[in-house]
């Protein structure tokens, strides 16, 4: 299709553009735009005169040949203008260049001379977020966060979204959680909006969905949560004799695949059945549920991954003990079970080989605990018990032989395995919901 023929008369100057509201001005404005490349000088000459106004439609021709030297003479003007157009700072303010940049700071500073009124602050902003300079993040989110005329914060927020790949990733991640649970719910549903945004958003939001919310937020929440669905997991025990699993962990997995919406599959180590027989999904989290580093954490899993890679597309994470966080909860029911001032151990089974070792004595530092591997005969496990007042924490996330062992020793609670511990059981199921 051939280009539209500019109007009768067209000449690409200023004197010549037709009035606003003028049946001629839009054509005669399109040819304009078709002007490649526009003699800007003219036009921005004209504007800095008052021979003509900033209007809507003249700037949207101009802004996309705008450099930064033109922005920065448009900007100064809209500042110096005491009838300032609403439009113009959106419509030209989107060149990125340090000085447009250090021109809006200026503008934004506390006393500045600039702007006359603080009630243009929020359409600099924007613009400034847009510059995407890792040091203006402090001057958004600040903006952002204080006390102060809603449209300002709201401004500051949108500026922060516009930059969103420029800003130091937890500080950005900590504003937005915390605009999220603001009171006023446009802030916090944009703060969502951002939030989605963000890598591993999911588990953002899913932290987010257990704080009190405007019912509006939580609604967008969801929303969002929806559009960011979960990836299956395979969640992998030792399991007992024939592959058995404690009915602890099957009620843990239930209520995890019941939270993410996604399914969470059971494998035990000691499971007769093939691989072949587990049901495989395009792609899964492989989530080993083991608290020590022994042999089947460096050796087992890695063949179970590689065995189902030949399936589809298989993450293995970490194992669970090497999480940070689990070894923080587990140091405060060390804390817990220590409050009268008798240090619990942490008893684990018997593992070999260095990594193992400095495993054990970071988990010593972590928590304060001594680690006491388990004695094998029944008397001598007796006899470390009545040597430690029975404070002993079974190393085992589910029940099993070590767990049961203790039970006839030091009772069935001191003797409970970790997931049967309230917060132990909390962290995990969150840490595991979390996941992508």
């Amino acid at each position: 299709m051939p280009a539209p023929s500019a109007p009768s008369g067209f000449l690409p100057e200023p004197a010549s553009l037709p009035a606003p509201g003028s049946a001629e001005r839009w054509p005669w404005l399109q040819a304009l735009g078709r002007q490649k490349p526009l003699r800007l000088e003219p036009w921005l000459r004209a504007l800095e005169h008052g021979e003509l106004e900033p209007q809507s439609d003249l700037l949207a021709v101009l802004a996309d040949q705008l450099d930064a030297d033109a922005t920065l003479r448009l900007l100064r003007l809209w500042m110096r203008n005491p009838e300032r157009s609403p439009s113009l700072p959106h419509r030209v303010g989107h060149v990125r260049d340090n000085a447009i940049a250090e021109l809006l700071i200026a503008a934004l500073a506390d006393g500045s001379d600039a702007l006359l009124e603080p009630a243009w602050r929020p359409l600099l902003l924007p613009l400034l977020g847009h510059q995407r300079r890792a040091g203006d993040f402090q001057v958004l989110r600040r903006l952002a966060l204080e006390p102060g005329p809603l449209q300002l914060r709201l401004s500051a927020l949108e500026g922060l979204s516009l930059g969103l790949s420029a800003w130091p990733l937890t500080e950005l991640r900590n504003t937005l959680m915390t605009l999220a649970t603001d009171l006023d719910p446009r802030l916090a549903a944009a703060a969502v909006d951002a939030l989605a945004r963000l890598p591993r958003a999911r588990s953002l939001l899913i932290q987010l969905r257990r704080s009190a919310l405007d019912a509006s937020v939580a609604e967008r929440l969801e929303r969002r949560l929806r559009a960011l669905p979960a990836h299956p997991l395979l969640l992998v025990v030792h399991g007992r004799a024939d592959g058995v699993i404690p009915p602890l962990i099957r009620s843990l997995a239930a209520e995890l695949e019941r939270r993410r919406g996604a399914p969470v599959a059971l494998r035990a180590l000691t499971d007769p059945e093939p691989l072949s027989s587990l049901p495989m999904r395009e792609s899964l989290a492989l989530v080993p549920l083991f608290l020590l580093p022994g042999g089947h954490v460096r050796h087992d899993l890695q063949g179970i991954a590689a065995e189902l890679r030949c399936r589809g597309s298989v993450r293995l994470l970490p194992f669970l003990g090497s999480w940070p966080l689990f070894q923080r909860v587990l140091a405060q029911e060390v804390e817990r079970e220590g409050a009268d001032g008798a240090v619990p151990r942490l008893l684990h089974h018997r593992v070999d080989g260095p990594l193992p070792e400095r495993y054990l004595a970071l988990l010593e530092r972590v928590t304060g605990a001594p680690c006491l591997p388990t004695p094998e005969s029944p008397a001598d496990l007796a006899q470390l018990a009545g040597a430690h007042r029975g404070r002993l924490i079974p190393l085992t996330l589910g029940p099993s032989r070590l767990s049961d062992a203790l039970i006839p020793i030091i009772g069935a609670d001191a003797a409970a395995p970790l997931l049967a511990r309230p917060p132990i059981w909390t962290m995990v199921l969150q840490a595991l919901e979390e996941l992508p």
